[in-house]
């Protein structure tokens, strides 16, 4: 196992003519879509044939995706902790590993149910509560969790002055396929059925991630005998003027400063408000007049504007503060749920389309760049694990509130009008806070 975790295996990255942090930018990117059965917009497009499947009802399914995604929640500090510990690509190979049992399970989930409750004599709606929180748990865990988190670490710890330009290259690829991904897995469920698309996913995702990790992941620049940013690592008796000092703080100092908050907070309601319009779209559709094909073309428009966005803003991040990356994040969030409730005009649907694909562009840009920025790459898979931790909290919370919105106030408007409101003393406090002006 430890040759297999050289840095020299199955080869010494200094051998590649270019600087290997590029490579690792394409590792980084694909990772992170490989995570996408474990992010929202993968569960969305099974949602409609689970509940038919299950016969549970959409407030009862919303609630146990909650349930999952706060176990997972509480789990990623500790993955934090152990991508520092152990490093990214033994952490990565295990994410991979439990992604593709998790979608392996899923697809059984009503088998499983049926099985149960005849051995058992439980009441159905019970059991079926407990299996989809467990899967709903490892699932997201494994995906949003702990695959996102350990990708965009390794990433963060191989650039520094070209972090923004690096993010920029991934933040193309990852905010399209992010966007477009519902319309590949709607495509691929009508091909194959939902549960044959669930046991696809599971074999692609499980020995894609394990080959990608072993082959291409390494942990830094450092451990390779290489210089952050391109270059080899100087010799003990190089006398070169040394490089200026990145910050290096601990997990606990971050956690006490505003400009942590402000970014992870920022990152949280993104998760929220998205996962809770994403998981409900084709009920959202239909409460505006949208049949189910029109209203699942909205992530098309979205992959554009996300994909501009996050390659302009990936770019721009090397230039401008973390504030201004902040403020541009809150305020497309809060545009964008405020227009989300009036899908069914053409223009209310195209400007929702573009705010949401802007935002989702910062998104992917902050979570890339933010804490590396303010806190430097020390510790930054423990800080990013308390990031990741409070924006899955957020996503938890979101289906639920828009199912309670749906069920006990007959619309989804309220919770997007809502939502709306939610940016704006995260951006006030953001304008506080010096830290951020990084």
């Amino acid at each position: 196992m430890r040759r297999l975790l050289a840095p020299t295996f199955p080869f010494d990255p200094r051998r590649v003519p270019f600087f290997y942090g590029w490579v690792v930018v394409v590792a980084a990117t694909l990772g992170t879509l490989l995570s996408i059965p474990g992010q929202t917009m993968g569960v969305s497009a099974f949602t409609d044939a689970l509940l038919a499947t299950t016969g549970t009802s959409r407030l009862a399914f919303s609630n146990a995706y909650l349930l999952g995604t706060l176990g997972g929640a509480v789990l990623l500090p500790r993955a934090g902790v152990l991508v520092d510990r152990i490093g990214v690509r033994l952490t990565a190979v295990w994410a991979g590993l439990g992604l593709g049992v998790a979608a392996w399970a899923l697809s059984w989930s009503g088998s499983v149910v049926e099985g149960l409750v005849g051995w058992s004599g439980l009441d159905p709606t019970v059991v079926t509560f407990a299996v989809l929180a467990l899967c709903f748990t490892l699932l997201r865990f494994s995906g949003q969790g702990v695959m996102t988190l350990t990708c965009n670490t390794m990433l963060a710890r191989w650039f520094e002055r070209r972090r923004g330009l690096a993010s920029a290259v991934r933040s193309t690829v990852v905010s399209f396929g992010f966007a477009f991904a519902p319309r590949v897995l709607d495509a691929w469920t009508a091909a194959a059925g939902w549960d044959g698309a669930l046991r696809g996913i599971a074999w692609t995702v499980g020995v894609a991630t394990v080959v990608l990790a072993v082959f291409l992941f390494r942990e830094s620049p450092e451990a390779c005998g290489m210089q952050v940013d391109g270059g080899v690592a100087p010799a003990a008796d190089d006398r070169a003027q040394p490089r200026p000092a990145e910050p290096s703080a601990t997990r606990k100092e971050a956690l006490c400063t505003r400009a942590f908050w402000v970014v992870t907070l920022g990152l949280a309601l993104h998760g929220m408000v998205i996962t809770g319009i994403t998981l409900h779209i084709v009920d959202l559709g239909s409460e505006n007049g949208l049949a189910r094909t029109e209203v699942m073309s909205i992530f098309l428009p979205m992959a554009v504007c996300s994909t501009v966005s996050g390659a302009f803003l990936g770019w721009l991040s090397d230039r401008v503060s973390v504030r201004a990356l902040c403020l541009w994040l809150l305020a497309a969030e809060s545009l964008g749920y405020a227009l989300s409730a009036h899908l069914g005009s053409g223009l209310g649907f195209w400007l929702a389309a573009a705010a949401l694909g802007v935002s989702s562009g910062a998104f992917t840009v902050l979570t890339a760049v933010g804490h590396a920025r303010l806190f430097g790459r020390l510790h930054l898979g423990a800080i990013n694990g308390a990031s990741m931790s409070a924006v899955i909290v957020g996503s938890a919370l979101g289906p639920s509130a828009f199912a309670w919105s749906r069920e006990f106030l007959g619309s989804y408007q309220p919770a997007l009008y809502a939502s709306a409101l939610l940016p704006l003393p995260v951006l006030a406090l953001a304008l506080r806070s010096k830290r951020a002006a990084r």
